[in-house]
């Protein structure tokens, strides 16, 4: 599959060669996108110059901090518009292990949505204060208990998808940004029908620069994730026999 890896920046120009090199090395199919949101350090910059001298990534710049969600959503559009079969989203800070890539693409063979997964058996988180461990752990479950979703790690930023899950998505009509993004997609996917499965990962603290989250984005997740309980099926058996999550993928 020619395989589209979606990477948003905002200052990381100390991780991005490291992360896109990463990337790249996952096979000759395998093409980069970065979405810089004006970042004042240079990474745009930087993103220019990586793409000048390999024709495998290409980088979009945007004015300023716009959303994680958006930045997705613009990718994808711009690897759809070319092409792409299969789209993965990525960080720039190398808390997601670009060696871990082969292992997602592997298990979309068999899969429609592959998460990487901290929470399954075998992953793990390194570095975390306990406070973010707790705060993570306890959003995942919130998820869990108001959607009926059975995922260990909604929230999760490191993923891939089939092209099939984003064209029937609907792109234009998600509009929520950080974590509640990450949840919105993973959850219209299950209820949609298509296979989620997810894989175990080291999530590893980024070692430079900040980390992006907020009380407004916590904030946001929380109450749509209220909502989108409310509206919509709770049971796998109600959304598609064939949906399977957190386990080996189902041969197709």
């Amino acid at each position: 599959m020619r395989t589209l890896v979606v990477i948003p920046t905002f200052n990381e120009r100390a991780t991005l060669e490291r992360a896109v090199s990463g990337a790249l090395a996952a096979g000759a199919d395998v093409s980069v996108l970065v979405v810089d949101d004006g970042s004042p350090d240079g990474t745009g910059a930087l993103a220019d110059r990586i793409a000048a001298a390999e024709p495998r990534v290409e980088a979009l710049h945007r004015p300023g901090k716009m959303g994680l969600g958006s930045a997705y959503r613009l990718g994808f559009r711009w690897g759809m518009d070319r092409g792409f079969d299969a789209f993965c989203e990525m960080d720039a800070d190398l808390s997601h292990d670009p060696c871990d890539l082969p292992r997602l693409l592997a298990a979309l063979d068999s899969a429609d949505v592959v998460i990487a997964s901290r929470y399954v058996p075998g992953g793990r988180v390194v570095d975390w204060p306990r406070r973010r461990v707790l705060l993570s752990r306890g959003g995942n479950r919130y998820v869990r208990l108001v959607t009926g979703i059975p995922v260990t790690d909604a929230t999760a930023g490191y993923r891939a998808y089939r092209r099939a899950v984003l064209e029937a998505l609907d792109l234009g009509s998600i509009r929520s940004e950080g974590y509640s993004f990450q949840v919105e997609m993973v959850l219209r996917s299950w209820r949609s029908g298509f296979r989620v499965v997810e894989v175990p990962i080291t999530f590893t603290e980024r070692q430079e620069g900040a980390s992006k989250i907020s009380r407004g984005i916590v904030g946001e997740a929380l109450w749509r994730v209220l909502v989108w309980g409310v509206h919509g099926p709770r049971s796998a058996d109600r959304v598609h026999p064939d949906s399977v999550v957190a386990g080996s993928p189902r041969p197709r």
